[in-house]
């Protein structure tokens, strides 16, 4: 096994993984995420240096890690984001939240009329609660790459020792 073998398999194996997550907890809403999950890994021409980097959506990391919310963290307790710190993009919630609620043709009911809301309405109350209650952290992502990396070191040290004999027998 090269290293160049043991890195690709790593980045493929961390890319399975968390596409297999982001389905099963249901996740995969219009599938950018899933689709544009992927890793590039960099050689040197003479293998001598090695480069490996994962790149997704921009807000994967938010599916990730979580986010809390203005009154509660209950949700993210460890996540280094937050709602509500002037520090994201201006109205990203509002527009992300009523593009899907009129994907989805979400329309909740009033209690006394019974009749059902407007997408607006649907919108702002889901809004409302997770501007306040935050993003579950769901780890599709962190899991896997931990999973791996602790199977990576033996393996890639028996690799980069082969390839060390190699060149000196070369």
């Amino acid at each position: 096994m090269s290293v160049r073998n043991e890195l690709d398999k790593f980045g493929k194996y961390v890319v399975q993984q968390s596409r297999s997550n982001l389905t099963r907890k249901g996740k995969k809403d219009t599938g950018d995420l899933y689709k544009y999950l992927g890793y590039d890994l960099f050689v040197s021409k003479t293998e001598s240096s090695f480069s490996l980097s994962f790149k997704m959506s921009d807000y994967g990391q938010f599916i990730d890690k979580g986010v809390k919310g203005v009154s509660s963290s209950a949700k993210a307790p460890k996540s280094p984001y937050k709602f509500g710190t002037g520090t994201g993009i201006k109205g990203g919630l509002t527009n992300g939240i009523d593009r899907w609620v009129s994907r989805k043709r979400i329309q909740f009911q009033d209690r006394k009329s019974g009749k059902f809301m407007s997408y607006k309405q649907t919108a702002y109350l889901i809004r409302n609660s997770i501007w306040n209650k935050g993003i579950e952290t769901t780890n599709f992502f962190t899991d896997p790459f931990e999973r791996a990396f602790k199977r990576l070191p033996d393996d890639l040290v028996e690799s980069f020792g082969l390839e060390i004999d190699n060149l000196f027998t070369k």
